[in-house]
C-alpha cells in the first residue's frame, strides 16, 4: 500500500514509549468512571492503551490523538480502500473520519476504540460513495493499471500472476456494480471478519438489514460474476 500522508499528524513515537508507562495506574487515575467500583483494568493491552490514549485527548493532549492516528490510519485505510473508488478518496476517508474523532471525543461510551473508529471511517465512506452519486466518475480506475500491485518475485508464475490481476479486475467491476450498502457489508463481513452485529453498530442498521445486504449483494456479484466464474474456479 503507498504511503498516505496526513500532514496534520505529527511524529509522535518519542510520546508513545511515554504514555504507556504505568498503564494500570493511569487507567485508575483517568479513565475508570469515579462511580463505576466494579471496573477494572481491561485484560486485553490494546484496548487500555487506547482507552488511555483517548482519555487524554479528551484532556487536550493532541499528542495523544496523534498516536491513536499513527496506530490506525493504515488499518483504516485498508478497511475503506475496498468500499471506494480509488485510493485518494480512501485517503480522504480515512482523515475526515480523523477530524470527526477528534471533534467528538465527547461521544465517545466506552468499548473499543478500534471499533468506534471504524465506525465514523466506515460512515465517512459511505458519504464520500453518496455525493460520488451526485458527481458521477469512473468507478475504480486503478483496476486497469496493475502499477499499483506488488511487483511479482522472479519466480512467480506469469500465468498466475495473470490469472490474480484478471481476477482483481473482475471482482472490483463486480464490487463496483452494486450497491454502497451492499458492498459495505460484503467488504466488513467477508473481507474484513466482523460479525453481523459489529457492522450493524458500524452502519447504524438493524441486523436484520445487515444479513439482507450481505445476502442481496452476493446475489448480484453472483450474477456480474456468472460468465467470469472459470477464474474463480481451482
Amino acid at each position: 500500500m503507498p504511503e498516505v500522508d496526513f500532514s496534520w499528524v505529527t511524529d509522535a513515537a518519542d510520546s508513545m514509549a511515554r504514555e504507556m508507562t504505568d498503564l494500570s495506574s493511569v487507567w485508575e487515575r483517568n479513565v475508570r468512571p469515579a462511580d463505576d467500583t466494579s471496573s477494572t483494568v481491561p485484560d486485553d493491552p490494546i484496548k487500555r492503551r487506547d482507552l488511555i490514549l483517548l482519555e487524554r485527548a479528551r484532556d487536550g493532549d493532541l499528542d495523544a490523538f496523534n498516536d491513536l492516528v499513527t496506530l490506525y490510519q493504515d488499518q483504516l485505510f485498508a478497511l475503506v480502500v475496498r468500499m471506494v473508488p480509488d485510493r485518494d478518496q480512501a485517503s480522504d476517508c480515512v482523515q475526515e473520519a480523523f477530524f470527526s474523532a477528534f471533534r467528538n471525543l465527547a461521544s465517545f461510551r466506552g468499548g473499543s476504540v478500534k471499533s468506534w473508529l471504524n465506525r465514523i471511517c466506515v460512515n465517512a465512506a459511505m458519504d464520500i460513495q453518496r455525493a460520488r452519486k451526485r458527481r458521477p466518475v469512473q468507478p475504480y480506475p486503478e483496476l486497469d493499471d496493475e502499477s499499483w500491485q506488488p511487483p511479482a518475485g522472479v519466480e512467480a508464475d506469469p500465468e498466475r500472476t495473470a490469472l490474480d490481476a484478471e481476477r482483481t479486475r473482475a471482482l472490483g467491476a463486480a464490487l463496483a456494480a452494486i450497491s454502497d450498502d451492499q458492498r459495505a457489508a460484503i467488504v466488513l463481513y467477508d473481507v474484513e471478519g466482523y460479525d453481523y452485529g459489529e457492522i450493524a453498530e458500524m452502519t447504524g442498521v438493524s441486523l436484520g438489514t445487515v444479513k439482507s445486504r450481505i445476502h442481496r449483494g452476493r446475489l448480484a456479484l453472483r450474477g456480474l460474476l456468472e460468465d467470469r466464474m472459470e477464474l474463480f474456479r481451482g
